[in-house]
């Protein structure tokens, strides 16, 4: 064992043992993240509007402060924008975290001085976790690559801005730059085939040992390297046996990366996003992630099912229940108050507090009241997987309301194959009968006769990706819709279907 994979494990032990103070007191570590924010941001402009001094319990603060999506929260992020102090949170933000939104245009997320610190600390965490269970620490030695977005930052106002995954870019600790791909000039590459195309050359010749990134653009890189050197990504990268991931559900994913490396390799899930590190996976043997009560960020919880509704509770962290659909609302130092992430998760455990992420509140499938999850169509198609032995590169689904020869309305799935199962009949059914046994809604409607099984449609090849690279999404932290409650993905797939 080198000295640096010993020190490694030593400070993992540490860590270790120093989080276990916040993960034994979960609602207590909570109140106290709740009682800074508010005390932090009591002089700010939000503060003053919403009278911080006079909140002294979450359920004055429930009073005071509405939840608020982007597009409600935008007036006092636009001042923040235009370069005003004191408006969310003190000062100005370190950064603007800047994403496309689907509804806004571009969104500018604040990351400020005091938020920053917990992005890194908390993928760093992940890793020194993933040393103290499973004892593995060799591959501090080797190669590690992140792919993600360029690390050229714009300014704006005085603030720096650009994608999370190039803000973070900056802050890699000093003892792993000479272990870290792609080199800088690689990695401010701005079109991903070309992106990609420069990472294989590089990190072909090196001892490649861990691999981060979205599954999609991964896999993108895996193929690359396979057609390149006619090997198995296991064979080329010999000490390769870790990858890190977020973003996505991998399940889908993983027989086809398990064929592209030729054998298992451990992963660790990451839930970042630009709003905050949330949470990541703290056991090999257990399910769901470590949710982060600890890192300047106090959560609430609605029941999906209850989200538009004015009846709409909002429960703290002590009052939640295993398994049930939440939409995560936050509040955090970086100047964001009970704001909607826009994503659902579910409770794995309670003790300690672990999570999935079940999907988006307005991506799901409900043409029907159906209300069907990304969860319940990523474990379907699992499911199927194994059974029929199939590999895909992506799918999305949508609804067909009104299909031709007065025939049953249905789900239709488009399913880019990388190998076909057998029994595409087979295959579809299996995919039915395991979304009816998930969710009850949906079983009703297909044995009362409204809705017919579920139909696939094959895509070309490399579908996915002229279709990302067509709306000018391919790569970095992208990720395809996994489903929709229109047809708007579904008609611009038109062009793709397999003839």
């Amino acid at each position: 064992m080198s000295l640096k994979a010993f020190a490694a494990k030593i400070f993992a032990k540490y860590i270790h043992y120093k989080n276990q103070k916040w993960i034994n007191s979960p609602v207590e570590t909570q109140q106290k993240v709740f009682k800074a924010l508010i005390e932090g941001a009591k002089n700010t402009q939000f503060g003053k509007d919403h009278n911080f001094e006079k909140i002294e319990s979450f359920s004055d603060f429930a009073k005071q402060v509405p939840v608020r999506d982007y597009e409600e929260l935008k007036p006092y992020i636009e001042r923040v924008v235009k370069g005003e102090e004191n408006i969310l949170w003190p000062e100005k933000p370190a950064y603007f975290a800047k994403t496309s939104g689907t509804t806004s245009g571009a969104k500018y997320i604040p990351i400020t001085k005091d938020s920053m610190p917990h992005h890194i600390e908390a993928a760093r965490n992940a890793i020194l976790n993933y040393i103290y269970e499973t004892g593995n620490a060799d591959f501090v030695d080797g190669k590690m690559i992140f792919l993600q977005g360029s690390p050229v930052l714009d300014e704006k106002n005085g603030i720096k801005l650009g994608r999370l995954s190039g803000i973070v870019a900056h802050y890699v600790p000093g003892y792993l730059q000479k272990n870290r791909l792609p080199s800088w000039e690689t990695n401010k590459i701005e079109d991903w085939e070309t992106k990609v195309d420069a990472i294989v050359e590089e990190t072909l010749p090196e001892n490649m040992t861990v691999i981060s990134g979205i599954p999609s653009w991964v896999q993108m890189y895996f193929e690359r390297i396979q057609q390149k050197t006619s090997k198995k990504v296991g064979d080329v990268f010999k000490n390769f046996n870790l990858f890190i991931y977020g973003g996505v559900n991998f399940e889908p994913y993983r027989a086809k990366f398990e064929a592209l490396i030729g054998r298992k390799v451990d992963s660790i899930e990451l839930f970042p996003a630009s709003e905050g590190f949330f949470a990541y996976q703290d056991s090999q043997r257990e399910k769901g992630m470590l949710l982060l009560l600890n890192s300047g960020i106090f959560y609430e919880f609605i029941k999906a099912d209850d989200f538009n509704s004015e009846a709409a509770i909002r429960l703290t962290i002590k009052e939640v229940e295993l398994h049930v659909n939440y939409v995560m609302i936050i509040s955090t130092n970086a100047g964001l108050w009970s704001y909607n992430v826009g994503d659902t998760i579910q409770f794995t455990s309670l003790k300690p507090y672990r999570v999935i992420v079940s999907g988006r509140i307005k991506h799901f499938i409900s043409a029907f009241g159906e209300h069907v999850i990304a969860k319940e169509v990523e474990q379907s198609m699992r499911e199927a997987i194994q059974a029929f032995g199939a590999f895909i590169n992506e799918f999305t689904v949508a609804p067909q309301i009104n299909p031709e020869n007065n025939e049953l309305p249905y789900h239709e799935w488009f399913i880019e194959f990388e190998e076909k199962p057998s029994d595409m009949e087979g295959f579809a059914k299996k995919i039915d009968e395991t979304l009816q046994q998930q969710n009850s809604y949906y079983f009703d409607l297909i044995q009362g006769k409204v809705l017919q099984q579920l139909k696939i449609t094959s895509l070309d090849s490399g579908a996915f990706t002229n279709f990302m690279k067509s709306k000018g999404k391919l790569g970095g932290q992208n990720k395809i819709q996994r489903l929709a409650n229109d047809r708007k993905i579904a008609d611009a797939l038109e062009e793709f279907i397999k003839r």
